[in-house]
Formats: structure tokens, C-alpha cells, sequence
């Protein structure tokens, strides 16, 4: 019964109407998936369940790497732990728009599919965020990216050669389409983008490197270039004064220099 009228309103239908254009985007990307699973040796239902219980593009993409390869456990930890680290930020955020009175239990259930396009909605939405409300926004783009999975695993067979090359590299469309715009604008954005790449190609060809873990280039690649993006453009405080303000100060100074000048030059004009 709860589910019922989890599932029904005006704030349910309003999320769901905000979510169909997600689900359609998730499609293409997920059939996109479910083809490359199905190259990697993975069963079509196989494929769809790893969609169904992480809802993660980036996430599983490269963790579809790691199986095909025959990583290890702990690299695939590491690697979707930071990849993946970014929705807890997107998750505390998302919290401090949600109503008190919904319990743990339920924002659990929102932060399962709390993925990048859906926190952008959500947080966009001027009203406040009910529970209904994220349900609906959610439960299209969850479906719509397993089935969408399941759909490219078998169609997979199907496919001439040329169109599932093709398809394998959607996901790097996706990627460039989503980080040249802001790479254009934020030097700082261009900059761990650019150091992303040599680190990456630095690990593929020099010889001492290829003792590394599969999957683990992924990791060091991304924390590395992370790291000298912070350092190169670090975070300004606020707390500091700014430009405007020091250059205000230091005008109040240098008049108050200059008048105390002016007195003492006229109190010495007097005393002569």
C-alpha cells in the first residue's frame, strides 16, 4: 500500500516528466555497455544486473575493464572507490535540500541513483524535493539504463563489426562532449585534463610500468593529476581581503599620509 502511493500524486508524475529525457540519454550509453560486456565474455543478464545495482557510467566502464583483464579485487576497489567518490560530495549536497522528515531508510533509496544528470535536475528544482518527487526522476533513468544494457548484450551477436566498433566508443564521445566545454572556460579543468593524458600515456609505453595491476593506471592517473591540478590552481580563500578592498585600504592610507604631511609642512610655515 505504501508503495501505491509511493508510486502515485502530482510530485511522483513531476519527477517522472523530468526524468525521461535522462532515460533516453541512458540508453544509448548503456546499450553502448551491454555491447562491450558482451565482447568481454559476460551473459546479457549478467550485464544488465551489473547495470541494475551501480548505475554508474564511468564507474562501470572501467570496472568492465578490470574484469576482462582479470584485475584484482582490491584494484577494483580502489578504482571505482575514485571514480566514484564524487557522488558522496553530490550526495551530502542533494541532503540539504531534502525535507527532515524524510528517514534514512528513504535517503538511502535516493542516494542509490543520486548519478551526475539526476543531482544537476534535482538541484536545479526551485520547489522542495519530496520523496515522490525523487522516486520519479529516478525510476526512468534506472530502468531505461539496465534495459538499455540487456538490449545492447543481445543485440551484440546481431551487430556487423563495423557498427560495434563504433559503439565502443561512445563512451569517449560522451567524455570529450562533457569536458571540452568546461575545459574551454577553466584553465584549471584543461590543465588536470592535459596531465590525465601524459600520466596515462607515461604508464601505457614505458616499459617499467607495465608490471602495473590492470586497472591500476586508471587510479594513479586520476589521483596524480588531481593532485598537481590543487597544487597549480588551488582553491582562493574568501576569507581574504579582496583586490577592491586592499587597493581601498591602501588608499585611506596614503591619504592620511599625505594630509599629515600637509599639516606638519603648514605648522612649519606658521612657526617661521
Amino acid at each position: 500500500m505504501k508503495l501505491k502511493n509511493t508510486l502515485s500524486g502530482p510530485e511522483f508524475c513531476s519527477g517522472l516528466k523530468d526524468g525521461i529525457p535522462i532515460a533516453m540519454g541512458y540508453f544509448a550509453v548503456s546499450f553502448s555497455f551491454g555491447v562491450l560486456a558482451r565482447k568481454g565474455g559476460l551473459l546479457p543478464m549478467v550485464a544488465g544486473l551489473i547495470s541494475l545495482s551501480n548505475v554508474t557510467s564511468a564507474g562501470q566502464f572501467a570496472g568492465l575493464e578490470i574484469i576482462i583483464a582479470g584485475g584484482s579485487i582490491l584494484v577494483m576497489i580502489l578504482t571505482q572507490f575514485i571514480i566514484n567518490l564524487r557522488y558522496a560530495l553530490m550526495s551530502l549536497s542533494l541532503s540539504q535540500k531534502l525535507p527532515d522528515n524524510i528517514g534514512f531508510a528513504k535517503r538511502l533509496i535516493i542516494a542509490f541513483a543520486n548519478t551526475d544528470e539526476i543531482f544537476a535536475v534535482a538541484m536545479a528544482r526551485k520547489k522542495t524535493l519530496s520523496f515522490r518527487y525523487m522516486v520519479g526522476l529516478e525510476l526512468l533513468p534506472v530502468l531505461s539504463w539496465t534495459f538499455g544494457t540487456i538490449c545492447g548484450a543481445v543485440a551484440s551477436d546481431l551487430l556487423p563489426k563495423s557498427i560495434q566498433i563504433a559503439l565502443g566508443l561512445a563512451l569517449y564521445g560522451m567524455f570529450v562532449a562533457i569536458v571540452l566545454p568546461v575545459a574551454k572556460k577553466e584553465k584549471n579543468v584543461l590543465f588536470a585534463v592535459v596531465m590525465a593524458m601524459l600520466i596515462s600515456m607515461i604508464l601505457f609505453y614505458v616499459p617499467v610500468f607495465k608490471c602495473l595491476p590492470s586497472g591500476m593506471p586508471i587510479v594513479i592517473a586520476t589521483v596524480l593529476s588531481s593532485f598537481l591540478a590543487a597544487v597549480v590552481y588551488p582553491v582562493e580563500n574568501d576569507t581574504e581581503p579582496s583586490g577592491d578592498a586592499s587597493s581601498g585600504q591602501k588608499t585611506s592610507l596614503s591619504e592620511n599620509a599625505s594630509s599629515g604631511i600637509s599639516s606638519s609642512d603648514n605648522n612649519t610655515k606658521e612657526e617661521a
